[in-house]
Protein backbone atom coordinates (compact mmCIF):
# COMPACT_ATOMS: atom_id res chain seq x y z
CA UNK A 1 0.00 0.00 0.00
CA UNK A 2 2.01 3.18 -1.20
CA UNK A 3 -0.09 5.45 -0.19
CA UNK A 4 0.28 3.95 3.74
CA UNK A 5 4.23 4.46 3.42
CA UNK A 6 4.30 8.40 3.26
CA UNK A 7 2.05 8.67 6.82
CA UNK A 8 3.59 10.75 9.91
CA UNK A 9 4.84 8.99 12.65
CA UNK A 10 1.47 10.76 14.84
CA UNK A 11 -1.08 9.12 11.30
CA UNK A 12 0.36 5.74 11.57
CA UNK A 13 -3.11 4.68 13.50
CA UNK A 14 -4.35 5.24 9.50
CA UNK A 15 -2.55 2.10 8.31
CA UNK A 16 -4.12 0.10 11.21
CA UNK A 17 -7.29 0.70 9.64
CA UNK A 18 -6.14 0.46 5.89
CA UNK A 19 -5.53 -3.24 7.43
CA UNK A 20 -8.98 -3.88 8.37
CA UNK A 21 -10.33 -1.97 5.19
CA UNK A 22 -8.38 -4.92 3.20
CA UNK A 23 -10.62 -6.87 5.25
CA UNK A 24 -13.90 -5.47 4.24
CA UNK A 25 -12.64 -5.17 0.37
CA UNK A 26 -12.30 -9.40 0.55
CA UNK A 27 -15.07 -9.77 2.39
CA UNK A 28 -17.85 -7.68 0.42
CA UNK A 29 -17.29 -10.41 -2.22
CA UNK A 30 -15.86 -14.38 -0.57
CA UNK A 31 -18.70 -13.94 2.19
CA UNK A 32 -21.26 -14.57 -1.07
CA UNK A 33 -18.81 -17.36 -2.92
CA UNK A 34 -18.72 -18.12 0.54
CA UNK A 35 -22.38 -18.64 0.80
CA UNK A 36 -23.23 -19.91 -2.80
CA UNK A 37 -20.80 -23.03 -1.94
CA UNK A 38 -22.75 -23.68 0.90
CA UNK A 39 -25.92 -24.40 -1.21
CA UNK A 40 -27.08 -20.73 -0.95
CA UNK A 41 -29.32 -19.42 -4.10
CA UNK A 42 -29.90 -15.98 -5.50
CA UNK A 43 -32.59 -15.17 -2.75
CA UNK A 44 -30.06 -16.17 -0.44
CA UNK A 45 -27.54 -13.20 -1.67
CA UNK A 46 -30.41 -11.11 -1.62
CA UNK A 47 -31.08 -11.69 2.11
CA UNK A 48 -27.35 -11.66 3.03
CA UNK A 49 -26.95 -8.36 0.81
CA UNK A 50 -30.17 -6.78 2.26
CA UNK A 51 -29.11 -7.39 6.18
CA UNK A 52 -25.63 -5.87 5.62
CA UNK A 53 -27.45 -2.85 3.67
CA UNK A 54 -29.66 -2.01 6.46
CA UNK A 55 -27.74 -2.73 9.36
CA UNK A 56 -25.51 0.56 7.88
CA UNK A 57 -27.18 2.91 8.94
CA UNK A 58 -28.48 2.05 12.60
CA UNK A 59 -24.58 1.22 13.14
CA UNK A 60 -23.63 4.58 11.92
CA UNK A 61 -26.08 6.57 13.67
CA UNK A 62 -25.84 4.88 16.88
CA UNK A 63 -21.93 4.59 16.92
CA UNK A 64 -21.36 8.13 15.81
CA UNK A 65 -23.64 9.57 18.40
CA UNK A 66 -22.55 7.70 21.10
CA UNK A 67 -18.90 8.90 20.43
CA UNK A 68 -20.23 12.52 20.67
CA UNK A 69 -21.81 12.24 23.90
CA UNK A 70 -19.11 9.88 25.31
CA UNK A 71 -16.39 12.13 24.02
CA UNK A 72 -14.56 8.39 23.14
CA UNK A 73 -13.38 7.65 19.72
CA UNK A 74 -10.44 5.24 20.26
CA UNK A 75 -12.74 2.47 21.74
CA UNK A 76 -15.26 2.54 19.18
CA UNK A 77 -12.79 2.23 16.20
CA UNK A 78 -11.35 -0.48 18.38
CA UNK A 79 -14.58 -2.67 18.44
CA UNK A 80 -15.40 -2.00 15.01
CA UNK A 81 -12.01 -3.88 14.14
CA UNK A 82 -12.63 -6.25 16.75
CA UNK A 83 -15.98 -7.25 15.09
CA UNK A 84 -14.24 -7.43 11.79
CA UNK A 85 -11.93 -9.77 12.57
CA UNK A 86 -13.75 -11.90 14.74
CA UNK A 87 -16.39 -12.28 12.28
CA UNK A 88 -14.14 -13.17 9.39
CA UNK A 89 -12.22 -16.03 11.75
CA UNK A 90 -15.98 -16.93 12.43
CA UNK A 91 -17.89 -17.39 9.14
CA UNK A 92 -14.90 -20.02 7.43
CA UNK A 93 -15.79 -21.89 10.67
CA UNK A 94 -19.71 -21.77 9.95
CA UNK A 95 -21.85 -24.14 7.36
CA UNK A 96 -25.14 -22.98 7.98
CA UNK A 97 -26.75 -20.35 5.59
CA UNK A 98 -28.80 -18.18 8.61
CA UNK A 99 -24.88 -18.58 10.54
CA UNK A 100 -23.46 -16.56 8.02
CA UNK A 101 -25.78 -14.26 6.82
CA UNK A 102 -25.87 -13.24 11.03
CA UNK A 103 -21.89 -12.72 11.19
CA UNK A 104 -21.88 -10.97 7.54
CA UNK A 105 -24.28 -8.66 9.67
CA UNK A 106 -22.43 -8.23 12.62
CA UNK A 107 -19.37 -7.59 9.93
CA UNK A 108 -20.99 -4.60 8.07
CA UNK A 109 -22.09 -3.43 11.13
CA UNK A 110 -18.67 -2.95 12.75
CA UNK A 111 -17.68 -0.53 9.09
CA UNK A 112 -20.88 1.43 9.20
CA UNK A 113 -20.55 2.26 12.62
CA UNK A 114 -16.99 3.02 12.00
CA UNK A 115 -17.39 5.39 9.10
CA UNK A 116 -18.41 8.28 11.28
CA UNK A 117 -15.74 7.80 14.10
CA UNK A 118 -13.51 7.54 12.22
CA UNK A 119 -14.00 10.79 10.27
CA UNK A 120 -14.18 12.93 14.12
CA UNK A 121 -10.67 10.87 15.18
CA UNK A 122 -8.84 11.82 11.83
CA UNK A 123 -9.50 15.93 12.39
CA UNK A 124 -8.99 15.84 15.96
CA UNK A 125 -6.49 18.73 17.06
CA UNK A 126 -5.94 19.72 13.84
CA UNK A 127 -6.33 22.95 12.35
CA UNK A 128 -9.49 23.36 10.23
CA UNK A 129 -7.88 24.09 6.92
CA UNK A 130 -6.56 21.14 7.03
CA UNK A 131 -9.56 18.47 7.77
CA UNK A 132 -10.50 18.53 3.86
CA UNK A 133 -7.07 16.95 3.30
CA UNK A 134 -7.36 14.52 6.04
CA UNK A 135 -10.29 13.04 5.48
CA UNK A 136 -9.74 12.84 1.63
CA UNK A 137 -6.48 11.26 2.57
CA UNK A 138 -8.59 8.89 4.97
CA UNK A 139 -11.21 7.97 2.25
CA UNK A 140 -7.98 7.55 -0.09
CA UNK A 141 -6.17 4.60 2.46
CA UNK A 142 -9.72 3.15 2.87
CA UNK A 143 -10.49 2.35 -0.86
CA UNK A 144 -6.53 1.14 -1.49
CA UNK A 145 -7.20 -1.39 1.30
CA UNK A 146 -10.34 -2.26 0.22
CA UNK A 147 -9.01 -2.98 -3.81
CA UNK A 148 -5.76 -4.58 -2.12
CA UNK A 149 -8.83 -7.01 -0.22
CA UNK A 150 -10.05 -7.92 -3.22
CA UNK A 151 -6.16 -8.79 -4.95
CA UNK A 152 -5.93 -10.80 -1.78
CA UNK A 153 -8.31 -12.89 -2.30
CA UNK A 154 -7.63 -13.41 -6.26
CA UNK A 155 -4.09 -14.15 -5.25
CA UNK A 156 -5.26 -16.79 -3.02
CA UNK A 157 -8.06 -18.59 -4.95
CA UNK A 158 -5.65 -18.53 -8.21
CA UNK A 159 -2.73 -19.55 -6.66
CA UNK A 160 -4.46 -22.40 -4.58
CA UNK A 161 -6.50 -23.76 -7.57
CA UNK A 162 -6.00 -27.28 -8.11
CA UNK A 163 -4.07 -27.79 -5.08
CA UNK A 164 -7.09 -27.76 -3.12
CA UNK A 165 -11.07 -27.98 -2.99
CA UNK A 166 -13.16 -24.15 -3.93
CA UNK A 167 -14.31 -24.37 -0.35
CA UNK A 168 -10.85 -24.13 1.17
CA UNK A 169 -9.24 -22.00 -0.80
CA UNK A 170 -12.17 -19.70 -0.08
CA UNK A 171 -12.09 -20.54 3.89
CA UNK A 172 -7.95 -19.18 3.38
CA UNK A 173 -9.23 -15.78 2.45
CA UNK A 174 -11.58 -15.38 5.05
CA UNK A 175 -8.79 -16.15 7.32
CA UNK A 176 -6.49 -13.96 5.79
CA UNK A 177 -8.77 -11.20 5.95
CA UNK A 178 -9.08 -12.01 9.73
CA UNK A 179 -5.42 -12.03 9.80
CA UNK A 180 -5.72 -8.51 8.68
CA UNK A 181 -8.12 -7.15 10.68
CA UNK A 182 -6.30 -8.63 13.88
CA UNK A 183 -3.04 -6.64 12.73
CA UNK A 184 -5.13 -4.12 12.28
CA UNK A 185 -6.46 -4.21 15.98
CA UNK A 186 -2.73 -4.64 17.39
CA UNK A 187 -1.28 -1.66 15.60
CA UNK A 188 -4.71 0.65 16.42
CA UNK A 189 -4.15 0.04 20.05
CA UNK A 190 -0.79 1.15 19.59
CA UNK A 191 -1.08 3.62 17.45
CA UNK A 192 -5.00 5.41 17.63
CA UNK A 193 -4.03 8.90 19.34
CA UNK A 194 -6.16 9.45 22.83
CA UNK A 195 -9.51 10.82 23.04
CA UNK A 196 -9.70 14.44 22.35
CA UNK A 197 -10.55 17.20 25.58
CA UNK A 198 -14.07 17.72 26.07
CA UNK A 199 -15.16 20.65 24.63
CA UNK A 200 -12.50 20.47 21.33
CA UNK A 201 -14.76 18.18 19.12
CA UNK A 202 -15.78 19.86 15.85
CA UNK A 203 -18.80 20.80 15.24
CA UNK A 204 -21.35 19.39 13.10
CA UNK A 205 -22.03 21.58 10.68
CA UNK A 206 -18.16 22.74 10.45
CA UNK A 207 -17.33 19.14 9.55
CA UNK A 208 -19.99 18.55 7.27
CA UNK A 209 -18.99 21.54 5.49
CA UNK A 210 -15.44 20.16 5.08
CA UNK A 211 -16.31 16.47 4.17
CA UNK A 212 -18.38 17.84 1.32
CA UNK A 213 -14.98 19.45 0.19
CA UNK A 214 -12.81 16.51 0.59
CA UNK A 215 -14.37 14.74 -2.84
CA UNK A 216 -16.04 11.82 -2.92
CA UNK A 217 -13.37 9.12 -3.81
CA UNK A 218 -15.37 5.76 -2.76
CA UNK A 219 -13.97 2.53 -5.06
CA UNK A 220 -16.28 0.54 -2.43
CA UNK A 221 -19.37 1.90 -4.49
CA UNK A 222 -18.57 0.70 -7.67
CA UNK A 223 -19.55 -3.03 -6.71
CA UNK A 224 -21.13 -2.40 -2.80
CA UNK A 225 -23.59 0.39 -3.36
CA UNK A 226 -25.26 -0.04 -0.09
CA UNK A 227 -21.60 0.92 1.66
CA UNK A 228 -22.52 4.38 3.75
CA UNK A 229 -20.63 7.18 2.59
CA UNK A 230 -18.51 9.63 4.75
CA UNK A 231 -21.05 11.50 6.68
CA UNK A 232 -21.25 13.08 10.47
CA UNK A 233 -24.51 12.11 11.90
CA UNK A 234 -24.30 14.02 15.04
CA UNK A 235 -27.67 15.95 16.02
CA UNK A 236 -29.36 15.09 12.89
CA UNK A 237 -33.11 15.50 12.62
CA UNK A 238 -34.75 13.83 10.30
CA UNK A 239 -38.19 16.09 10.82
CA UNK A 240 -36.19 19.04 10.37
CA UNK A 241 -34.65 18.25 7.28
CA UNK A 242 -37.83 16.80 5.80
CA UNK A 243 -39.46 20.17 6.15
CA UNK A 244 -36.87 22.07 4.52
CA UNK A 245 -36.36 20.18 1.46
CA UNK A 246 -37.03 21.56 -1.90
CA UNK A 247 -38.97 20.04 -4.78
CA UNK A 248 -35.73 19.48 -6.39
CA UNK A 249 -34.11 17.78 -3.87
CA UNK A 250 -36.89 15.60 -3.12
CA UNK A 251 -36.83 14.88 -6.91
CA UNK A 252 -32.98 14.36 -6.82
CA UNK A 253 -33.23 12.02 -3.62
CA UNK A 254 -36.74 9.73 -5.35
CA UNK A 255 -34.10 8.94 -8.01
CA UNK A 256 -31.50 7.67 -5.48
CA UNK A 257 -33.80 5.83 -4.22
CA UNK A 258 -34.67 4.29 -7.47
CA UNK A 259 -31.38 4.03 -8.66
CA UNK A 260 -29.60 2.41 -5.88
CA UNK A 261 -32.45 -0.40 -5.92
CA UNK A 262 -31.35 -0.93 -9.47
CA UNK A 263 -27.79 -1.10 -7.64
CA UNK A 264 -29.11 -3.82 -5.76
CA UNK A 265 -30.92 -5.58 -8.21
CA UNK A 266 -27.77 -6.34 -9.75
CA UNK A 267 -25.39 -6.87 -7.50
CA UNK A 268 -26.80 -8.81 -4.97
CA UNK A 269 -27.46 -11.87 -7.70
CA UNK A 270 -24.35 -11.19 -9.62
CA UNK A 271 -22.29 -13.61 -7.79
CA UNK A 272 -24.69 -16.47 -8.39
CA UNK A 273 -25.05 -15.95 -11.76
CA UNK A 274 -21.03 -15.99 -12.43
CA UNK A 275 -21.06 -18.94 -10.52
CA UNK A 276 -23.91 -20.90 -12.52
CA UNK A 277 -21.99 -19.27 -15.72
CA UNK A 278 -18.80 -21.67 -15.28
CA UNK A 279 -16.47 -18.91 -13.74
CA UNK A 280 -14.57 -20.07 -10.77
CA UNK A 281 -13.49 -18.08 -7.84
CA UNK A 282 -10.25 -16.59 -9.12
CA UNK A 283 -12.25 -15.70 -12.33
CA UNK A 284 -14.78 -13.51 -10.08
CA UNK A 285 -12.20 -11.92 -7.88
CA UNK A 286 -10.98 -10.74 -11.12
CA UNK A 287 -13.64 -9.40 -12.48
CA UNK A 288 -15.16 -7.62 -9.36
CA UNK A 289 -10.97 -6.37 -9.39
CA UNK A 290 -11.23 -5.33 -12.36
CA UNK A 291 -14.60 -3.66 -11.86
CA UNK A 292 -13.33 -1.11 -8.69
CA UNK A 293 -10.07 -0.56 -11.00
CA UNK A 294 -12.66 1.13 -13.48
CA UNK A 295 -13.86 3.10 -10.55
CA UNK A 296 -10.66 4.19 -9.47
CA UNK A 297 -9.15 4.85 -12.57
CA UNK A 298 -11.96 7.47 -13.61
CA UNK A 299 -12.60 9.37 -10.52
CA UNK A 300 -10.45 12.28 -12.27
CA UNK A 301 -12.07 12.61 -15.37
CA UNK A 302 -15.34 11.91 -13.96
CA UNK A 303 -14.75 15.32 -11.81
CA UNK A 304 -13.06 17.05 -14.86
CA UNK A 305 -16.46 15.72 -16.60
CA UNK A 306 -18.94 17.28 -14.13
CA UNK A 307 -16.77 20.44 -13.92
CA UNK A 308 -17.10 20.93 -18.45
CA UNK A 309 -20.38 20.07 -18.52
CA UNK A 310 -23.97 20.63 -16.85
CA UNK A 311 -23.59 17.83 -14.05
CA UNK A 312 -27.22 16.64 -14.52
CA UNK A 313 -26.27 15.70 -17.73
CA UNK A 314 -23.45 13.97 -16.99
CA UNK A 315 -25.27 12.58 -14.15
CA UNK A 316 -27.93 10.99 -15.81
CA UNK A 317 -24.98 9.65 -18.89
CA UNK A 318 -23.85 7.62 -16.26
CA UNK A 319 -26.82 6.29 -14.69
CA UNK A 320 -28.00 5.31 -18.48
CA UNK A 321 -24.38 3.54 -19.29
CA UNK A 322 -24.52 2.10 -16.24
CA UNK A 323 -28.02 0.95 -16.82
CA UNK A 324 -27.13 -0.55 -20.57
CA UNK A 325 -23.95 -2.95 -19.12
CA UNK A 326 -25.99 -4.15 -16.74
CA UNK A 327 -28.44 -5.03 -19.09
CA UNK A 328 -26.20 -6.75 -22.01
CA UNK A 329 -24.40 -9.02 -19.15
CA UNK A 330 -27.06 -12.02 -20.08
CA UNK A 331 -26.79 -11.50 -23.85
CA UNK A 332 -23.58 -11.77 -24.38
CA UNK A 333 -22.86 -14.64 -22.78
CA UNK A 334 -25.83 -16.13 -24.36
CA UNK A 335 -24.07 -14.59 -27.74
CA UNK A 336 -20.51 -15.56 -27.18
CA UNK A 337 -19.99 -19.18 -27.21
CA UNK A 338 -16.68 -19.23 -26.54
CA UNK A 339 -15.61 -18.80 -22.88
CA UNK A 340 -12.33 -16.89 -23.15
CA UNK A 341 -14.30 -14.42 -25.67
CA UNK A 342 -16.92 -14.04 -23.33
CA UNK A 343 -14.80 -13.61 -20.28
CA UNK A 344 -13.19 -10.66 -21.80
CA UNK A 345 -16.68 -9.63 -23.18
CA UNK A 346 -17.83 -9.63 -19.63
CA UNK A 347 -14.80 -8.07 -17.77
CA UNK A 348 -14.78 -5.36 -20.08
CA UNK A 349 -18.62 -4.55 -19.24
CA UNK A 350 -18.35 -4.99 -15.71
CA UNK A 351 -15.25 -2.23 -16.13
CA UNK A 352 -17.06 0.18 -17.89
CA UNK A 353 -19.90 -0.23 -14.94
CA UNK A 354 -16.95 0.31 -12.54
CA UNK A 355 -16.40 4.14 -14.71
CA UNK A 356 -19.93 4.97 -14.25
CA UNK A 357 -19.77 4.63 -11.19
CA UNK A 358 -17.21 7.08 -10.82
CA UNK A 359 -19.48 9.14 -12.60
CA UNK A 360 -22.43 9.23 -10.52
CA UNK A 361 -20.58 9.26 -7.06
CA UNK A 362 -18.89 12.57 -7.76
CA UNK A 363 -21.90 14.23 -9.38
CA UNK A 364 -24.17 12.84 -6.58
CA UNK A 365 -22.43 14.68 -4.14
CA UNK A 366 -22.33 17.96 -6.63
CA UNK A 367 -25.85 17.48 -7.02
CA UNK A 368 -27.00 17.29 -3.28
CA UNK A 369 -24.69 20.60 -2.78
CA UNK A 370 -26.42 22.49 -5.45
CA UNK A 371 -30.04 21.04 -4.52
CA UNK A 372 -29.60 21.52 -1.09
CA UNK A 373 -30.47 24.75 0.81
CA UNK A 374 -27.38 26.20 2.44
CA UNK A 375 -28.42 25.34 6.08
CA UNK A 376 -28.50 22.10 5.37
CA UNK A 377 -26.28 20.65 2.89
CA UNK A 378 -24.33 18.50 5.29
CA UNK A 379 -28.03 16.96 6.54
CA UNK A 380 -28.40 16.58 2.82
CA UNK A 381 -25.42 14.38 2.18
CA UNK A 382 -26.60 12.24 5.41
CA UNK A 383 -29.88 11.74 4.13
CA UNK A 384 -28.23 10.79 0.74
CA UNK A 385 -26.19 8.09 2.45
CA UNK A 386 -29.29 6.75 4.00
CA UNK A 387 -31.42 6.39 0.80
CA UNK A 388 -27.95 4.50 -0.80
CA UNK A 389 -28.54 1.72 2.52
CA UNK A 390 -31.91 1.60 2.19
CA UNK A 391 -32.34 1.62 -1.95
CA UNK A 392 -29.36 -1.23 -2.18
CA UNK A 393 -31.11 -2.99 0.96
CA UNK A 394 -34.52 -3.16 -1.61
CA UNK A 395 -32.37 -3.86 -4.20
CA UNK A 396 -31.04 -6.59 -2.98
CA UNK A 397 -34.06 -8.22 -1.92
CA UNK A 398 -35.72 -8.00 -4.99
CA UNK A 399 -32.78 -8.95 -7.26
CA UNK A 400 -32.49 -12.17 -5.19
CA UNK A 401 -36.62 -12.53 -5.78
CA UNK A 402 -36.30 -11.63 -9.24
CA UNK A 403 -33.34 -14.51 -9.76
CA UNK A 404 -35.87 -17.23 -9.71
CA UNK A 405 -37.22 -15.87 -12.76
CA UNK A 406 -33.94 -15.63 -14.70
CA UNK A 407 -30.65 -13.67 -15.05
CA UNK A 408 -32.04 -11.89 -17.94
CA UNK A 409 -35.19 -10.69 -15.65
CA UNK A 410 -33.53 -9.79 -12.97
CA UNK A 411 -30.57 -7.44 -14.75
CA UNK A 412 -33.29 -6.35 -17.09
CA UNK A 413 -35.25 -4.99 -14.20
CA UNK A 414 -32.16 -3.28 -12.77
CA UNK A 415 -31.11 -1.65 -16.05
CA UNK A 416 -34.85 -0.61 -15.98
CA UNK A 417 -35.10 1.04 -12.66
CA UNK A 418 -31.68 2.72 -13.17
CA UNK A 419 -32.93 3.72 -16.54
CA UNK A 420 -35.78 5.40 -14.28
CA UNK A 421 -33.92 7.27 -12.31
CA UNK A 422 -31.68 8.70 -15.13
CA UNK A 423 -35.35 10.22 -16.49
CA UNK A 424 -35.99 11.55 -13.15
CA UNK A 425 -32.55 13.36 -12.85
CA UNK A 426 -33.62 14.64 -16.64
CA UNK A 427 -36.46 16.30 -15.37
CA UNK A 428 -34.67 17.77 -12.75
CA UNK A 429 -32.76 19.29 -15.63
CA UNK A 430 -35.13 20.77 -17.55
CA UNK A 431 -37.29 21.97 -14.66
CA UNK A 432 -33.95 23.58 -13.53
CA UNK A 433 -33.70 25.37 -17.12
CA UNK A 434 -37.19 26.08 -16.90
CA UNK A 435 -36.68 28.21 -13.76
CA UNK A 436 -33.75 30.01 -14.97
CA UNK A 437 -35.00 31.17 -17.87
CA UNK A 438 -36.47 34.42 -18.15
CA UNK A 439 -40.14 35.12 -18.76
CA UNK A 440 -40.77 37.57 -21.44
CA UNK A 441 -42.99 39.79 -18.21
CA UNK A 442 -39.63 39.56 -16.36
CA UNK A 443 -37.00 39.78 -19.58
Amino acid sequence: MPALTSLRMSDRWLAAWGLTALAFGSASLIVPLYLVELGGDAFDLGVLFATGSFIGVPGALVFGNLADRTGKRRVFVLAAMGITAAAMAAIPLLDRIPQVVFANAALWFGFAAATPVLTLLVVAGEPEDRWSLLIARLNRIQGIGWAAGLGVGFAIVAGSSGAVDTVTAQRWVCFASAASAGAGLVLGVRTLPADPAAGTEPSPGRLRRQVRRAGRFNVRGAAFPFAPARFDPRGLHPRVLLRRFSPQLGLYFLAVLVAFTGFGVFFAPLPAHLAEAGYGSSETFGLYLLLNVGAAVFFGQAASLGERFDVTTVHAGGLLLRAAMMALLVPVGVVLRNPVAELWAVGGLLFVVGTTWAVIAVTAATLVTKLAPPAIRGEALGAYSALVAVGGGLGGLLGGWLAAFGYLVAFGVAGGLIGSAAALVVVLSQRATTAATPTPESA
